[in-house]
């Protein structure tokens, strides 16, 4: 690579990175890196601007603490930002009672306005609780970390949620942008890069940091949570009795003949209090316990098959992929934790 694909003459591309007490500041520190990355890695053409000109922004200039504790310098009020080609929000840290509407009118109303004079709206995994409060994203498609999706989900049911989808570009002119779990940033950042500095520059940044994108989706790394605060008892107590013996040859009609209802009665209570059939239940603990296996140790894919209940281990393979996303053994190899980490360390010596 030569250098920016951004045309000699032209304007590098204004980034607005929200900063506000929520935010954490891995997401908006690694975001400003990245963004910054064509100046930083010297990949400029001399002569040629660089493709972004990033500033963070906040509702008053100066030091702000963060949701870590770590300050970060606001360097632009929004009250004096009139336009912005690209306004991302980053990562924000929900409190245990969830995310609270309401608490920063002016940033709603600054970015509503951004929207307004043609800015790209972005948000980094859990950022999109702020950008959502807009009302922009109404009837939209979004994604948002999979551990917050029924948060977001509960506070802003009008927008087609998935946690599992690595980014979701939104908005009759691809304006609504959001990132899903955690380190998706990257997708986020190396999307943004491609789409206005060219895929060459995206590549070469992906290189110089090391990052990778997220091609098989985020589904890999949902973990199963079962749903138990229905208020049914009895399934309640039939959910209890599988978490331990899941593995059985045929647990459903074990877990039926041991409740005190009749089979459709059951089954149709089943589905109505977990949302899934009881097989597809029985399925969904089978694969998870699965995936601890081929994380934490070294048994065969065939042995793991055996242990959490099939017989047959292509029909497992079959079922652990459409499950997952990912074939057993490149699940284990991207989750395992690698030798160099398993290996004994001296601890006598300081760090």
């Amino acid at each position: 690579m030569t250098g920016s694909t951004t045309p000699a003459g032209s304007r590098p591309r204004h980034i607005s990175l929200v900063a506000l007490p929520d935010a954490t500041v891995s997401t908006l520190a690694g975001l400003f890196d990245v963004m910054n990355g064509a100046s930083l890695m010297g990949l400029v053409t001399p002569g040629v601007p660089a493709p972004f000109e990033i500033e963070i922004v906040g509702e008053t200039v100066g030091a702000l603490e963060l949701a870590s504790g770590v300050p970060v310098d606001v360097q632009r009020a929004i009250d004096t930002v009139e336009t912005s080609d690209i306004v991302i929000v980053p990562s924000v840290l929900l409190p245990a009672h969830g995310w609270e509407k309401g608490r920063y009118p002016r940033l709603v109303e600054w970015l509503h306005a951004m929207h307004e004079r043609g800015a790209v709206l972005c948000s980094a995994c859990s950022g999109v609780f702020l950008l959502a409060e807009t009302g922009l994203f109404d009837g939209m498609e979004a994604t948002v970390h999979f551990g917050y999706a029924e948060a977001f989900m509960t506070s802003y049911p009008a927008v087609s949620t998935h946690p599992e989808r690595v980014l979701v570009i939104a908005g009759q002119h691809e304006e609504l942008v959001s990132s899903g779990a955690a380190m998706s940033w990257h997708d986020l950042a190396l999307y943004l890069t491609a789409r206005y500095a060219g895929a060459t520059t995206a590549q070469e940044i992906a290189r110089r940091f090391a990052l990778q994108w997220h091609q098989d989706g985020l589904t890999p790394y949902l973990v199963f949570a079962a749903k138990t605060d229905h208020g049914d008892g009895e399934i309640q107590r039939a959910q209890q009795w599988l978490d331990e013996h899941f593995a059985l040859a045929h647990p459903v009609e074990a877990m039926i003949e041991r409740s005190r209802l009749a089979e459709r009665t059951f089954k149709r209570r089943f589905v109505s209090a977990t949302g899934l059939t009881p097989i597809a239940y029985v399925q969904r603990l089978r694969i998870e316990d699965a995936k601890r296996r081929l994380e934490r140790t070294e048994a065969s894919v065939e042995e793991i098959s055996w242990r959490v209940g099939y017989e047959d281990s292509a029909f497992f393979r079959r079922l652990f992929k459409r499950t997952t996303g990912l074939a057993p053994s490149v699940y284990r190899r991207r989750f395992c934790i690698p030798d160099f980490a398993r290996q004994p360390h001296d601890t006598t010596r300081p760090a």
